[in-house]
């Protein structure tokens, strides 16, 4: 379904990032995996090589800099690119049982612009700089990510700005590429996930990434007539989401 397919996914060394691509390799797609942890990048990178050409880059999201080199070294490596997984995020993960982050009354500056930077400002850049690649061609696929936090207890605030954030953004980016023939989308996961580094309690309490079976691939298959929508997974398909 993906084969010859170059698909991009930031984020991509652990965790749900590293789910997508790992399901991408498996349907022949070629994978580009950008993270900003080398140690983990080199070991998905492995792992993924041994099913399909891959590409591993070491990159900031929050950088514009590592963004457009990101696509050159893409483009140059592979000569196109067809879907873009925007996965990386700094993400509270408050159903591990982990602390939870400051109220805002207490919130550093420098805390509260990573988190923007990253999650809203990382899926900007990312979108921003593949886009003239895929407007040249007619044809992609965007895929973003959204996650949800509870009003209470505090904490889950700067983690939900940036993720209706990239609502409304994935809305009016798809309005702005719809005669180009991209089709821009959001999945939730739309449970709490444990992955690498969680406590082995909530390893044990919490589904791993596989619950999200193969819902990135239907993504990047998603008709245009679709674009601007939110998706779930639910029983080996992709459903609509409010």
């Amino acid at each position: 379904m993906l084969e010859g397919k170059v698909v991009i996914v930031t984020g991509g060394a652990k965790g749900i990032g590293r789910h997508a691509a790992i399901t991408s390799a498996r349907e022949k797609a070629k994978v580009v995996i950008a993270d900003i942890n080398n140690e983990l990048l080199e070991r998905t990178s492995d792992e993924l090589g041994r099913v399909t050409e891959t590409l591993a880059l070491t990159v900031d999201v929050r950088n514009e800099d590592d963004v457009k080199k990101m696509v050159e070294q893409t483009l140059n490596r592979f000569g196109q690119i067809d879907v873009l997984v925007n996965n990386a995020a700094i993400v509270p993960h408050f159903a591990w049982g982990i602390p939870r982050w400051p109220r805002i009354r207490d919130m550093e500056k420098a805390f509260w612009d990573r988190v923007i930077q990253t999650n809203l400002g990382g899926t900007f850049l990312s979108t921003k700089h593949v886009l003239p690649h895929m407007e040249s061609r007619r044809t992609g696929h965007i895929i973003n990510l959204y996650g949800g936090g509870g009003l209470k207890p505090a904490g889950a605030c700067a983690y939900m700005v940036t993720k209706e954030g990239i609502r409304t953004f994935t809305r009016y980016v798809a309005e702005e590429v719809r005669e180009s023939n991209i089709c821009v989308v959001i999945f939730s996961p739309r449970v709490p996930i444990a992955t690498e580094g969680a406590p082995e309690e909530a390893l044990q309490r919490l589904p791993g990434p596989e619950l999200l079976g193969n819902a990135f691939v239907l993504a990047a298959q998603l008709p245009m007539q679709q674009s601007g929508e939110i998706f779930s997974y639910e029983n080996g398909r992709l459903v609509n989401e409010p």
